[in-house]
């Protein structure tokens, strides 16, 4: 029999599903206990393709728009963990709909800022991802015109505000805290008085996982991060792995996905997923790694989130159930 290589793999901790996700398939969960199927969800209730297709499969139907859902249902309508323009709950409730909203409350904070400074009178800059949805519901609190996108530091460098004296910033809170913080150094430097957020937007959960891959990415000879494509989160721990030393990090949503050349000589691996991924796929992912390999798991860090999150009032009595 031929002898397999070794390999050991390094999980990174803390890693996978942060607290608004876990309240977010929830929801849709406890929906589906107390009114049945099906119930919508407008948006991926969060970025895991896996995720999504295991709700499905028990009922939620996912639409991108409202005017999909047949104007006569009496079934519940959840809104996305990445929150939603203020005019998609008053659509809903010009439809009398029943809906429940899944918003991570760290991103409805970002929106309660916003709405702050927009009452005192500040022109905002908003630093994240043109398209993503949790900045197309950022955007949508306040009137057009009153918030300006600002992705790159060359962003930055380049914007006009109308009264440099009167500026306040927030930020997408799946981002980069190094791209951020570059960002908001050249705000700070070209305009002095802008206001910031009275506690850091970017969460503490991407903030964790990002910090543990900077720590294990220096010792190993490759990093996947399990996350599906459109998960910010997910991307960004990619871009902070090889940038703390692993040029050879990728981005796996399956295990099925593995491109197996890309571990000739591998000896370290390191894991972690993104704050929507299950820990499922992780296991997932070692299992294809043992069929192949004589692996040792480890652990780096020891870090343990206790955040949770309320769920809707509707849903509680459900969920104590």
């Amino acid at each position: 029999m031929e002898k397999r290589p070794q390999l050991d793999i390094v999980l990174c901790a803390p890693r996978g599903f942060c607290a608004g996700v876990d309240r977010a398939i929830q929801i849709v969960e406890l929906a589906l206990e107390k009114y049945g199927a099906p119930v919508y969800v407008r948006h991926a209730i969060v970025h895991n393709k896996y995720v999504v297709d295991g709700l499905k499969a028990k009922g939620a139907v996912f639409v991108e728009e409202l005017d999909e859902i047949p104007a006569a249902t009496a079934a519940p309508v959840v809104f996305s963990a990445h929150g939603v323009p203020k005019s998609v709950p008053a659509d809903a409730a010009n439809r009398r709909m029943f809906f429940l909203d899944a918003t991570c409350p760290l991103v409805s904070k970002v929106h309660v800022e916003a709405q702050r400074h927009f009452s005192e009178g500040h022109e905002i800059v908003l630093i994240g991802h043109r398209g993503h949805p949790e900045v197309v519901g950022t955007m949508g609190q306040l009137p057009d015109g009153a918030i300006s996108l600002v992705e790159t530091v060359a962003d930055a460098e380049a914007f006009a505000p109308r009264d440099p004296q009167s500026l306040a910033f927030v930020t997408q809170t799946t981002l980069s805290v190094d791209d951020t913080s570059a960002i908001v150094a050249v705000l700070r430097a070209r305009f002095p008085a802008i206001n910031g957020p009275h506690k850091e937007d970017i969460c503490y959960a991407t903030t964790n996982r990002q910090d543990a891959v900077k720590r294990v990415a220096p010792e190993v000879d490759a990093m996947i991060v399990v996350g599906s494509p459109n998960s910010s989160n997910s991307m960004r721990l990619v871009e902070v792995a090889q940038r703390a030393g692993c040029a050879n990090s990728m981005l796996v949503d399956r295990a099925a996905e593995l491109d197996w050349s890309k571990f000739d000589g591998v000896r370290r691996l390191g894991v972690t997923a993104g704050a929507s991924a299950p820990e499922t796929l992780v296991d997932e992912i070692i299992e294809a790694f043992a069929q192949r390999y004589d692996i040792k798991v480890a652990s780096s860090g020891t870090q343990r989130e206790s955040i949770v999150f309320n769920l809707p009032r509707e849903l509680r009595v459900a969920a104590a159930g």
